[in-house]
């Protein structure tokens, strides 16, 4: 039906007779002379039509935005005066000699030009209609380049694309996970897949060696901007590999997507252990543009006079840490008070602070109701380990080391926003060297990644002590964001079983939900390790989106629900019936 796309017109085809399809973008009568912009997917062109020719002259004088109509027409030069470099088809226009309305179309409820004051709740529920949008379509486009380069990248390297089951049983993948009842089996549920972690395990074990799959994901968990109840991984396993050169070969493969799509070269990941990124950032995807670190000051608060500060410094589970703000004096105490307010979603009580006037009058230089609790000697010694200079400001965490790494890590980013503190565009790192396990608030451990990661010690030396152990994974992680988390798996049964009791999962238990995967680590599991990247994550990234809704084609909202088809929604009762299922709706008082 049509000769070109509308975004492919350009001078050289200029004198040239061409067919268009697509949607009237916008529609200008100007002195007699109709002007249509035409749209497809690959962008507008601007069609003039003449009043000497009456049929299509009325028929572009009928139409309305976003009617999807068929044209004929000659390509010709704008005039002068009229070129627009802003467009890719700017230099011409279409002399339109033929037109025919395909469909009409009622009015939009909002224009597609004019998005950006239209609420998400509008734009989801319209979706089929806010996917017309060029901005989303481009990102879209992207998303599918970015998925053939590293389907190409992983094909050029040996591994098999795979697809794994979606209906499977339930893991301890540390969210909840989406049950599907069984009609056959009644009773029984399915679960929808968090990950495809043992199934890829188990390829590695029958000696498919590389395995890759763009593979679909569920997690029934609270919701954030960059997190969705189905989402999309790019998910790795190999055999035979190190860490280091899994590490080395999945950094290449993201390093050349962005070398080729954006023109950016990303160099070398820097290597940073998990201590040092809690130490030094509160956080284990720590935000490298940003200049700002977290320092221990627990020492030097033990004497003080001040519970809020010496209760936690003296308390083993406890963490005093203060973060120095460069010329942070100019922020107001009303600035203040609302960062107080941030931290406190965190957890923290409250948000002490230091101003730094004139660090060599350590009796009235510095500004802070809690100065008057700290001895001489403290406050010098503070300001020597924070290299602390005359306009700086600090902040004090004073808790849990959980809630002060959470809300002194989470305050660290904001500042970074707020006063515009980057120092580079992008900033790569893997975090390594991260515990095998952590302590859970009822005293019990549970793993960090999950229970399939491989310990960097013996499984003797995991029992000794477990809660100082490390494990063989690895997170990729860019501009404060997690783009994918990896490990070397375990491949012995032993070591498995051994991870297992410390998680007080029973040998009846372990035999119930993972006998299939300790039968298959007796018969030769060759060593093999894999990483996971999200590729929502990534593309909302790489095209600069507030969140991975805007790169998704069909999302869910916060609250996990489809505005488009108001999923989830009410099944029959012939339909509950067949599985067994009685629903109890909350009672409403």
């Amino acid at each position: 039906m049509r000769s070109h796309y509308c975004g492919e017109l350009n001078a050289s085809n200029i004198s040239q007779e061409i067919t268009l399809c697509g949607w009237v973008h916008r529609r200008r009568d100007h002195g007699g002379v109709i002007f249509l912009d035409v749209r497809d997917r690959e962008g507008i062109t601007q069609v003039v039509f003449d009043p000497d020719r009456a049929d299509s002259f009325a028929l572009a004088d009928s139409v309305r935005n976003e009617y999807v109509v068929q044209l004929k027409g000659l390509v010709r030069a704008r005039p002068e005066g009229t070129v627009n470099p802003n467009m890719n088809t700017g230099e011409i226009e279409v002399l339109g000699t033929e037109l025919q309305i395909l469909n009409a179309a009622q009015t939009p409820p909002f224009q597609l030009d004019d998005h950006q004051n239209v609420g998400e709740d509008v734009r989801l529920k319209n979706r089929f209609i806010d996917l017309r949008r060029p901005e989303i379509q481009q990102k879209m486009r992207f998303r599918s380049k970015v998925t053939s380069l590293l389907r190409r990248y992983l094909d050029d390297n040996g591994f098999w694309d795979t697809e794994t089951p979606i209906l499977t049983r339930a893991t301890p993948e540390g969210a909840r996970d989406y049950l599907v009842p069984s009609r056959t089996q009644q009773g029984s549920f399915f679960a929808l897949p968090q990950s495809p972690q043992l199934f890829k395990q188990l390829l590695m074990v029958s000696g498919f060696d590389r395995y890759y799959q763009i593979a679909k994901c569920f997690r029934d968990e609270d919701l954030r901007a960059d997190r969705q109840p189905e989402f999309t991984q790019v998910d790795i396993e190999t055999s035979f590999m190190s860490e280091e050169q899994i590490i080395a070969m999945t950094e290449e493969m993201i390093v050349s997507v962005f070398k080729e799509l954006l023109n950016i070269d990303l160099g070398s990941f820097p290597r940073m252990p998990y201590s040092e990124a809690m130490e030094s950032y509160g956080s284990d995807k720590p935000d490298l543009r940003i200049p700002l670190t977290l320092v221990t000051v627990s020492d030097l608060m033990q004497g003080v006079d001040f519970k809020v500060f010496s209760g936690p410094a003296k308390d083993p589970k406890g963490r005093v840490a203060a973060l120095k703000v460069p010329g942070g004096n100019s922020l107001t105490r009303k600035q203040i008070d609302d960062y107080t307010k941030f931290v406190g979603i965190y957890g923290a009580k409250g948000l002490a602070y230091i101003k730094v006037n004139d660090k060599s009058n350590l009796e009235e230089g510095l500004q802070s109701p809690i100065v008057k609790f700290l001895p001489v000697d403290v406050r010098e010694a503070l300001l020597t380990r924070l290299d602390a200079q005359d306009g700086d400001l600090i902040f004090f965490g004073a808790d849990s080391e959980k809630v002060v790494n959470e809300a002194l890590g989470a305050l660290r980013c904001k500042l970074g926003e707020d006063m515009d503190l980057y120092t580079c565009e992008w900033a790569p790192l893997w975090v390594v060297d991260f515990p095998m396990f952590e302590e859970t608030s009822d005293g019990g451990i549970t793993a960090i990644h999950h229970p399939f990661t491989a310990p960097s010690c013996s499984p003797e030396e995991l029992k000794a002590s477990p809660l100082t152990a490390l494990s063989q994974a690895y997170d990729m992680v860019l501009n404060g964001t997690e783009l994918g988390g990896g490990s070397i798996r375990i491949h012995e049964s032993s070591m498995q079983e051994t991870v297992f009791e410390l998680l007080n999962i029973s040998a009846e238990e372990q035999e119930e939900k993972f006998g299939f995967l300790l039968d298959a680590l007796k018969f030769g599991a060759p060593p093999h390790g894999g990483l996971a990247f999200g590729l929502d994550r990534l593309v909302m990234l790489m095209t600069d989106s507030l969140s991975i809704r805007d790169v998704i084609a069909f999302p869910k909202t916060q609250s996990a629900t489809c505005l488009l088809t108001q999923a989830p929604g009410e099944v029959s009762d012939k339909q509950l019936k067949e599985l067994s299922i009685r629903v109890r709706k909350p009672v409403v008082e």
